[in-house]
Parts: C-alpha cells; sequence; structure tokens
C-alpha cells in the first residue's frame, strides 16, 4: 500500500520533578538540603530513511511519546534523562504543522535529522537554593511538560523525470519498458492507482529516476479523477515527459489532449507549466494512417518541443528517447528540490523494501 500523507501526534518526553531530601549522615554535622535535579525529558527525532519509501507505517500507528525524565533523588543525584524517540520517514517527506500550517522541514537527503519535539527541562532540587541566609530552602522545580505537536506528513516523491499524460495512453507499459519497474499495465483508464518509481539506465555510468505519475483528467486540479492528490510528486522533477496517443482510436484532436494536461498541470503550480518537457508519441505501431501522429508532429513544432514517436509494445524508439532525456537531464541544473537519487536503488531498480518482497 502507497500511503503519502497521514496526521500523527508526537509528545516529547517531560522533565522530572526535583526532589527536595536533606542530609541524615551520622558523621555530617548540621546535614543540608541534599536534593538532585529531575531528569531531562526524551526529545522525538525524525530521519530519513532509504529504507521507508511511504508514510504506512505511520497509518496505524499516529500517537507517538518518548520517555519522560526520572526524578531528582537524594544525596544530590540526577534523575536520569529519558532516551530520544527516533522516528524514520522517507526521503522526499515534508513535515508541516497541522494546527498553523506552518512547513517545518523538508527532508531532501538521506540521514537528515531533525527535531520536532524537545522534551522538557528537569526542576531543580532543594540544592540548587541553598543560600548563606537559607541554608536549608523548602523549594523545589516541578520538571517542564515537554512539546506536543500534532503533524501532517507529506511525501514528495524525489525522481529527475516525471511522466504525465491523460489515462490510458501507456506511461506505465513505458516506464516498464525503460526500467526494471513492473507497474500494473492494463487496457483501462486509471490502472495506475499509485505513482511508481523506475530507475532508468542509459549506460553503465549514466542512469535517472523517472515516476509514473496516475492519469490526470480534466478538472484534476479541482479533485477531479484522482484529483490533486498525485500532482505534487511531479513538482520535485526536472523534466516532464509528455505522452500523447498517437494510435488512431485516439480520436482527431491531440492538441486538445496536450492542452488538458498543460491545464492542470499549471492550476495546480504555475511553474509546472513551464517545466523543461518533452512530447512523446506513444503506440505508434496502431497510428493507422498516421492523421493523428502527424497532427502530434505539427504540435511539436508549434511548441518546440523536442518528439519521440516509441511503441513500447514493440520496442520501436525506446532507446533513442532514454537517450534523449539523458541529453536533456545533463543540461538541466540540478536543484536542492531534485537532488541525485541512484543511491535510492538497487541494482535491480527496485526499491529495497521491493526488491526483498520480490
Amino acid at each position: 500500500m502507497f500511503v503519502d500523507e497521514v496526521v500523527i501526534t508526537v509528545k516529547a518526553g517531560d522533565g522530572g520533578n526535583g526532589c527536595m531530601a536533606f542530609r541524615r549522615e551520622k558523621y555530617v554535622p548540621r546535614g543540608g538540603p541534599s536534593g538532585g535535579d529531575g531528569g531531562m525529558g526524551g526529545d522525538i527525532i525524525l530521519e530519513s530513511s532509504q529504507q521507508h519509501n511511504t508514510l504506512l507505517h505511520f497509518r496505524f500507528n499516529p500517537e507517538h511519546k518518548a520517555p519522560r525524565g526520572r526524578h531528582g533523588e537524594g544525596s544530590k543525584r540526577k534523575g536520569k534523562d529519558g532516551d530520544f524517540l527516533l522516528l524514520r520517514v522517507p526521503v522526499g517527506c515534508v513535515i508541516i504543522n497541522e494546527d498553523s500550517g506552518e512547513k517545518l522541514h523538508d527532508f531532501l537527503h538521506a540521514g537528515e535529522q531533525f527535531i520536532i519535539a524537545r522534551g522538557g527541562r528537569g526542576g531543580r532540587g532543594n540544592a540548587r537554593f541553598a543560600t548563606s541566609t537559607n541554608q536549608a530552602p523548602r523549594r523545589v522545580e516541578p520538571g517542564e511538560v515537554g512539546e506536543f505537536r500534532r503533524l501532517r506528513m507529506v511525501l514528495k516523491l524525489l525522481a529527475d523525470v516525471g511522466i504525465v499524460g491523460l489515462p490510458n495512453v501507456g506511461k506505465s507499459f513505458l516506464l516498464s519498458r525503460i526500467s526494471a519497474a513492473r507497474p500494473k499495465v492494463a487496457d483501462y483508464p486509471f490502472t495506475t492507482l499509485e505513482p511508481v518509481l523506475g530507475m532508468v539506465r542509459v549506460s553503465d555510468d549514466a542512469s535517472f529516476v523517472a515516476a509514473d505519475v496516475p492519469g490526470l483528467i480534466e478538472g484534476a486540479h479541482l479533485g477531479h479523477g484522482l484529483g490533486t492528490r498525485f500532482l505534487r510528486h511531479i513538482e520535485r522533477t526536472r523534466l516532464l515527459v509528455h505522452l500523447i496517443d498517437a494510435s488512431e482510436l485516439a480520436g482527431p484532436d491531440a492538441e486538445h489532449d496536450y492542452r488538458i494536461i498543460l491545464a492542470e498541470l499549471g492550476s495546480f503550480q504555475p511553474d509546472l507549466s513551464h517545466r523543461p518537457m518533452l512530447l512523446v508519441a506513444s503506440r505508434i505501431d496502431m497510428a493507422g494512417n498516421g492523421d493523428r501522429l502527424r497532427a502530434i508532429q505539427a504540435l511539436a513544432a508549434r511548441e518546440h518541443l523536442q518528439l519521440f514517436p516509441v511503441s513500447s509494445a514493440t520496442g520501436e524508439g525506446i532507446e533513442q528517447l532514454k537517450l534523449g532525456i539523458w541529453k536533456m537531464l545533463l543540461e538541466l541544473p540540478h536543484t536542492d528540490d531534485a537532488p541525485e537519487m541512484e543511491s535510492h536503488f538497487t541494482e535491480s531498480g527496485l526499491l529495497p523494501e521491493q526488491e526483498e518482497s520480490e
């Protein structure tokens, strides 16, 4: 199950109370205050990990609480600090304060740590309050309460290339041909119900990550179809690969299909409609008399976009497409929002969890 958004609560540990005690030892005249301080409450730390690719482990475990600090003891003994609680999230996870809407952190690289809730400070024992004029204080402090937060976790996949297009244009089939990913492929719309990542190897030392995003329809930015649920997964991509069905069964107006996707991308986030893009005319083996393919070629010329006619069924044009994507990526800068992702995959091209399950 692919889970890309959850709401959880986190509660850092409370600090331990300070102790009020007085020495009662045989050879210690007058005694004196000996209450120790309470321990610090445990922090809650988030860490990005390559071993997770969804937020499923938070779906059924939404409440997390760190241990509290131990209370202070006599003989000026400080209470033990509470252990921190480490929660692992996938790379690409954005942490948002559910109550205020503030973005707290964005995990862009593996191994990042962020303290999301700090434990309470331990209270001071009465030994801390002894002075020359008050040698037997009866004052202590309670421990501070640890931070409590309601968090919304949103996963945005990190990929170099996002494959977009109307439903049932062959996006999943294309990804299965250019990478080792094995998305569900069928001849009906909305076959893909969750984003799929695939490692595409162009050569021994050249590779990139492509994401198959579930099909968009007109009005997706308003929640129609699969809505905006998966549009966020192409926000971090550097290049969009726009598939248009070139088969004679797809209808005469190829430009209308192109404009629908472009409008939905721009309505969701204006920057997406201006993202570097190339066109792919899919299913050229079913082009018939070629009228629709010629219409796509004319559209690419008007929009000044590179066009790659391909057939995932026969393999025609697949290698040229892979090489064309790679050359275009070389010309595009890497940003903090789209880091290299090769280390997230095994030699098979699958995420570690997917490889173990197979």
